[in-house]
C-alpha cells in the first residue's frame, strides 16, 4: 500500500466485539488474521480474545502482520490515577512485547457506552475538578506509555465525557503534548458533531493514530430519532467501513498527507458479523482505499 510512512490496519471489532461477546464468538484468531492477509492490510489492533504475547507473535510472524495498539478503559475520574496506572503498566508491557506503536486510552468514568441509555442525548459531563483529575492523570499514564516505547493516544468516544470537539479542545489544552496524543476517529466525531474535518484540522499536530469509520446517515438519523443506545445503534448498522457509508475519506486522507502523517490508519466499523460478513466488508474497504486514496 502506498505512502510507506502510513501503515494500514483493520480492527478485530468487525469479527468479534468485546462489548457484546456473543456476536462473532465463533470467529477465531486464525480466521481474523487470515482475512486480514487476504484483504491486504498490514495488521490489526489487539482484541479481548487475543492470546499471550508469545503465542500472538508467532501467529503474526507466520502472516507478516503487525499490531498497531490496544484499547484501555481508564477510570481516572471515578477511581483515581493510582489504580489506572497499575493496570496501564501491565497493558503497556503487553503492547511492548507485541511490538505495538500506541496504547489507545478512553476515559470510561460515567460512560453510557454499554448502557441502555440514549447515546445521542444522555452523555456524561465532567465538572471542572474532574477535568483536572482526568488531565493530570492522563499525563501520568502518558509517562508510563513513553517508558514502554509507546504513545498514549486518547480516543474521543460517543457516550463518554470526552466526545465533542469542544471537549477534545479542553483535553488537548490541559495535557502535555509529549505525553498525551490524540486518536482521531471519523465516525465518532461525525455522529457526535455531524462534522469530522474541523477536529482533524484543529488538532492535526496531536494526532498519532487514526480510525477510519464510515457512517450511514439515514440509519444514524433513525437511531437518533428513536433515542437508541450506542450498542443498539451499531447493531442497527449505523457504522460501516469506508466506501459503504456517507463520509468522504479523500478529504481526510489529503489532510493527513498534507501534514506528513506517520502512523497507523485502522479501518474500524462496529457491525454484527452475522449481517456484515467481515471478509466481505474488509474487501469493500480495501477496494475503496485502492480506488480513491492510495493511487493518488
Amino acid at each position: 500500500m502506498s505512502h510507506q510512512d502510513i501503515q494500514w490496519g483493520i480492527a478485530p471489532i468487525g469479527w468479534r466485539n468485546d462489548d457484546i461477546p456473543e456476536i462473532g464468538k465463533d470467529n477465531t484468531l486464525s480466521h481474523l488474521l487470515g482475512d486480514i492477509c487476504i484483504s491486504g492490510f498490514d495488521g490489526t489492533e489487539v482484541g479481548g480474545f487475543f492470546p499471550e504475547p508469545d503465542v500472538l507473535n508467532k501467529e503474526l510472524r507466520l502472516r507478516n502482520l503487525k499490531i498497531a495498539g490496544k484499547w484501555f478503559s481508564s477510570f481516572i475520574v471515578q477511581d483515581g490515577v493510582e489504580k489506572a496506572a497499575k493496570a496501564f503498566q501491565e497493558h503497556c508491557a503487553y503492547l511492548q512485547k507485541v511490538g505495538a506503536a500506541v496504547a489507545v486510552v478512553s476515559e470510561q468514568s460515567y460512560s453510557i457506552q454499554k448502557l441502555k441509555k440514549n447515546v445521542f442525548e444522555e452523555k456524561p459531563e465532567f465538572t471542572d475538578q474532574e477535568w483536572d483529575k482526568l488531565t493530570s492523570g492522563l499525563n501520568t499514564l502518558g509517562e508510563i506509555a513513553n517508558e514502554h516505547g509507546l504513545k498514549l493516544v486518547f480516543h474521543h468516544h460517543m457516550g463518554t465525557g470526552v466526545q465533542t470537539l469542544e471537549e477534545v479542545d479542553r483535553l488537548m489544552e490541559r495535557t502535555d503534548p509529549a505525553k498525551v496524543h490524540l486518536l482521531y476517529d471519523t465516525g465518532h466525531i461525525y455522529v457526535s458533531d455531524e462534522e469530522y474535518m474541523p477536529l482533524l484540522r484543529k488538532h492535526m499536530d496531536r494526532v498519532a493514530h487514526v480510525h477510519f469509520k464510515d457512517v450511514r446517515n439515514h440509519i444514524m438519523k433513525e437511531c437518533e430519532k428513536d433515542g437508541k443506545c450506542f450498542l443498539d445503534s451499531f447493531l442497527e448498522g449505523m457504522f460501516t467501513v469506508p466506501g459503504d457509508g456517507d463520509l468522504d475519506f479523500t478529504e481526510v486522507y489529503d489532510e493527513l498527507l498534507k501534514h506528513d502523517y506517520k502512523g497507523w490508519v485502522v479501518i474500524e466499523a462496529e457491525q454484527d458479523p452475522a449481517i456484515a460478513h467481515p471478509l466481505e466488508y474488509a474487501l469493500i474497504a480495501r477496494e475503496y482505499l485502492d480506488n480513491n486514496l492510495l493511487n493518488k
